[in-house]
């Protein structure tokens, strides 16, 4: 329906037309017709990528005739009663590509907006592809900022469920939504969301980095300031544990603030299990991120700096495992690493019917020519493909990243100090963790256990 923000341009020379038509002189999408609106002649302007101007057209005349017929009070289509003195051109535009219409009359020289029939520019609500859904909903989030929050709410049914929108940008305008449970998420949490947007409103968003500078939040951490997930069940879940939901039109992920380290083990298909059973896996998960973090360090420092640790047995049975390879602990580890971290890489950018063929096999035939070539210990072999596996047992794919960045960390201090540098690694591990903070909040917090639905 047309929206009552219509713009007076009293006492302003320039031709609000002929500058519109030169900013958009270049876009072969750019339109500016006449028709005529309750006997008036007035020009639409926008753009036909984003409206479908012919149906948009025919809403604007039955409204207008509508309008006639029931003689309401509603405010006039070409004469709104809130004006706006202080008028900027930057407005118009960035209504247009945000894909409103205005109509424009050039008598009276106002230019009200209207909210059109849009374009069908996104797909259809498909299943998720970078996180699996055991239990729950098989929908996804979208590109469409508008149509995540739909998904959302048929995910909670809260009455306090709020929904907050704002425009960002200047020159590349895109819709941040912030959504929250108004009686769960904590006063000073939602403000300080708040206060942080509002002042980085005319910053671009184009990617998270640019979304982490909007919140103040520094993209110098190994830990990430939000998680992001395409599960509406998941988060469904955080705004009942008092969270935060921020949703970038154009981005097909909701990003969950504050992030803690709750959230790297803990997930909502657990509670569908039995309550044993859901201690078992996150207990396994906690031990999928020690085994990570921990092991690569500790072959480096047993077989270099502190082999009398060993039993007699296992000790030879390293030593023949590593017979014949000319190379340091240190060199082989970060060399199998480095290879292991490229095949990981190569998995996301190959195309889906060939990805796991060709990273598989070359993982296969580059290990067996690696031992073959006694370039590498076989043992270390079966230790580095057991923590691959084990980083990818946590929530998140943000949460891998700062367990695959730690162990080079702990490799390093135990190729020098050996056990006494893996206990320095871990203690320095512990003291970043304990400085670091989501919007305020530290992140080793435990998660608030909600009443109706515990964590």
């Amino acid at each position: 329906m047309i929206t009552d923000i219509g713009v007076r341009l009293e006492g302003i020379r320039v031709n609000v037309l002929q500058k519109l038509n030169h900013h958009f002189n270049n876009n072969a999408d750019y339109f500016n017709v006449n028709i005529t609106l309750k006997g008036t002649r007035v020009h639409l302007i926008g753009l036909t990528s984003l409206v479908d101007l012919p149906r948009t057209i025919t809403l604007l005349k039955l409204q207008t005739t509508e309008m006639d017929e029931v003689k309401t009070n509603a405010p006039s289509l070409l004469n709104p009663t809130n004006h706006k003195t202080n008028f900027d051109i930057d407005s118009l535009i960035s209504s247009i590509l945000l894909g409103n219409v205005l109509i424009c009359d050039p008598v009276s020289n106002t230019y009200n907006t209207f909210n059109p029939i849009k374009k069908e520019v996104t797909r259809s609500i498909e299943g998720p592809i970078t996180e699996n859904a055991l239990f729950g909903s098989g929908s996804s989030f979208l590109e469409d900022v508008h149509t995540n929050v739909g998904i959302l709410r048929k995910h909670v049914t809260d009455p306090y469920l709020k929904v907050q929108s704002f425009s960002v940008g200047t020159n590349q305008p895109k819709t941040l939504i912030l959504v929250y449970i108004e009686n769960r998420v904590k006063p000073e949490l939602l403000k300080n969301i708040q206060t942080k947007i509002e002042a980085g409103l005319s910053q671009n968003v184009d990617h998270l980095q640019h979304l982490q500078k909007m919140i103040h939040s520094s993209s110098w951490t190994f830990l990430p300031k939000f998680n992001s997930t395409e599960l509406p069940q998941n988060a469904a879940q955080a705004l009942n544990q008092g969270k935060a939901i921020l949703m970038l039109d154009r981005f097909p992920l909701a990003l969950i603030l504050p992030s803690l380290i709750g959230d790297m083990f803990c997930l909502t298909d657990d509670h569908n299990y039995s309550l044993p059973f859901m201690i078992l896996i996150r207990t396994l998960r906690v031990m999928g991120v020690l085994i990570a973090v921990l092991i690569p360090g500790l072959y480096v420092a047993l077989v270099s700096v502190n082999p009398e640790v060993l039993r007699f047995e296992l000790a030879l049975s390293v030593a023949n495992s590593r017979q014949g390879v000319p190379y340091p602990a240190l060199v082989e580890t970060l060399l199998l690493i480095i290879v292991l971290e490229l095949i990981l890489e190569a998995s996301v950018r190959l195309p889906k019917s060939v990805g796991p063929t060709i990273t598989m096999v070359g993982g296969i035939i580059l290990g067996q020519a690696a031992v073959t070539a006694k370039l590498v210990s076989s043992l270390l072999i079966i230790i580095l493909a057991g923590t691959t596996i084990a980083s990818s047992t946590v929530v998140g794919f943000e949460n891998t990243i700062a367990i695959r960045a730690f162990k080079y960390l702990l490799i390093g201090l135990a190729a020098i100090y050996g056990m006494l540098g893996i206990l320095a690694g871990i203690v320095l591990i512990c003291t970043y963790m304990g400085s670091q903070t989501s919007l305020g909040v530290p992140y080793l917090s435990l998660p608030k256990i909600n009443q109706r639905n515990g964590r």
